[in-house]
């Protein structure tokens, strides 16, 4: 696939996945239009990674602005983003006049998974199936937020879609993630180290499996989102970089 085929399957997952976000949380909905997705997660109302519109057409997401941020305010949410192909300068101009903010450029990044090989993972003490609430826990404390911020959502996941996978290190989960099956694609979500068990490529050994796991159910590709930090770690495990994925922020 070119570029552009792989941000539309991206956009795809992303709006799959996190409309299960949506949809599995108190007080949550999907909010679907012609051309853009939006996931609406009161639980999590200062987070606007869970609160986020994916869209395929810039001109009706710029038309429903408004709408789009009537529907968060009636819903309590005070922050919501449009994740935003860094080629879609048009788009992006539109939401900065309409004042959203550039908060952050991840990586966005793919991984044909016929290119896969099953993974070695020695003595390493690993699992599936972990209980998504301390998935929740590790990713709350990964990213320095307040216990639950994040976490209540992800534990709220429907734990038959998650695939998610975890390393024990002395008796303590120290690394997590999920793979979430979006047709033939699987999304990598919620990747989270100990501060304590960082530097033993505990993430590195989980991704090998998770992405095993994920060709041996069928799938053909995987997307994620990546952090500046975390893109040299998936470009080992056999992803390439699709350019940045722009969050542009509307906080109230």
């Amino acid at each position: 696939m070119d570029r552009a085929a792989w941000l539309d399957l991206l956009r795809q997952s992303m709006a799959e996945t996190w409309g299960l976000l949506a949809e599995h949380t108190e007080g949550g909905h999907a909010h679907h239009r012609d051309g853009f997705f939006a996931s609406v997660v009161p639980l999590s109302p200062d987070r606007s990674v869970v609160n986020a519109v994916v869209y395929s057409d810039g001109e009706a997401l710029l038309a429903a602005r408004d709408e789009i941020d009537e529907v968060y305010r009636r819903a309590g949410v005070n922050a919501w983003t449009v994740w935003v192909p860094e080629s879609d300068e048009a788009t992006a101009r539109g939401l900065e006049g309409a004042g959203h903010v550039l908060d952050a450029e991840p990586r966005a990044m793919g991984a044909d998974l016929a290119e896969i090989e099953e993974p070695e993972m020695g003595e390493l003490d690993w699992r599936r199936g972990p209980d998504l609430a301390v998935v929740g826990r590790l990713n709350d404390a990964a990213y320095g937020l307040p216990d639950g911020e994040l976490g209540n959502v992800i534990a709220a996941m429907p734990p038959d879609r998650a695939n998610a996978l975890a390393v024990d290190v002395d008796g303590e989960t120290a690394a997590v993630l999920m793979a979430l099956d979006a047709g033939d694609d699987t999304e990598i979500a919620w990747v989270a180290t100990s501060e304590a068990a960082r530097g033993r490529g505990l993430a590195t050994a989980l991704l090998r499996q998770c992405l095993w796991d994920a060709h041996e159910r069928g799938q053909r590709t995987a997307t994620l989102q990546a952090t500046k930090l975390g893109t040299r770690v998936y470009e080992r495990v056999g992803f390439h970089d699709l350019g940045a994925l722009q969050m542009w922020e509307r906080r109230r």
